[in-house]
């Protein structure tokens, strides 16, 4: 089985333009391991079939690479991630399994997700990860964390508008906010467009594909941080997603 998944794993992988290594292909055999095992006390996921976890969360994680520039990330050392409602570590697990010198952060409001992670990263050997457990509306004021960034990922957590205000404040001056989106896109991001440039954000870029292999279509949204946020944004927790910005 393990053989197999690789196998599947390292040549859908190439058709995103990724050449994983052995290494990295049984890093992530493992992870799917631990991720089964740990479904069964806890619910990480819905999906757990060998095939779907490889296209809707190993390939879609690694989609990412579908909106960035030639040789972005080439060599990502230096470069740092945050990981916004990580849940099960997608996309912030796989992209430091595929891109070892990003520096990562994986950000939730459940604990016992990040505990799952931290297991996963001692088992895996990793370093250059954390796990950071609470609410964006209150570290993205931290200044431990506040505009501290150069990527800001996020995937299936809320609507545009409420993103970006839980989303951008992380960013650098310079630095990317890249949501992972159905291709049903357009609505969503026009009436986000005004929290958008409140929050310091640029204009957005979107990219639409299928995955590797199959007929799921997805969109990536990456908004580039134009300016420092607003002092008074995040508002405090729970605002954000019941009167998103306009």
């Amino acid at each position: 089985m393990e053989k197999n998944f690789c196998e599947q794993l390292t040549g859908k992988a190439s058709l995103l333009g990724i050449q994983l290594t052995k290494e990295q292909a049984v890093q992530l055999w493992t992870y799917y391991q631990m991720l089964l095992e740990k479904n069964k006390v806890m619910n990480l996921t819905a999906i757990t079939e060998e095939e779907e976890v490889i296209t809707k969360h190993f390939l879609d994680s690694m989609s990412i690479v579908r909106c960035l520039a030639p040789g972005e990330w080439d060599n990502p050392a230096g470069l740092s991630l945050i990981d916004v409602g990580t849940g099960a570590g997608f996309p912030g697990m796989v992209l430091k399994i595929v891109f070892p010198a990003l520096e990562v952060t994986l950000f939730d409001s459940l604990k016992k997700r990040l505990v799952f992670l931290d297991e996963v990263t001692e088992a895996l050997g990793l370093k250059g990860i954390r796990t950071v457990h609470g609410r964006a509306e209150d570290f993205g004021r931290d200044k431990k964390h506040r505009e501290q960034y150069d990527y800001v990922t996020s995937r299936a957590v809320a609507n545009l508008s409420t993103l970006a205000e839980y989303c951008l404040p992380f960013a650098k001056a310079g630095g990317s906010l890249i949501a992972y989106k159905t291709q049903e896109y357009e609505n969503e991001l026009l009436q986000a467009s005004g929290a958008i440039r409140l929050l310091g954000g640029g204009d957005a870029e979107a990219c639409s594909f299928l995955l590797p292999e199959s007929e799921i279509g997805r969109s990536l949204i990456r908004i580039r941080k134009k300016a420092p946020t607003p002092a008074k944004y995040p508002r405090k927790a729970g605002v954000p997603s019941k009167e998103p910005l306009v």
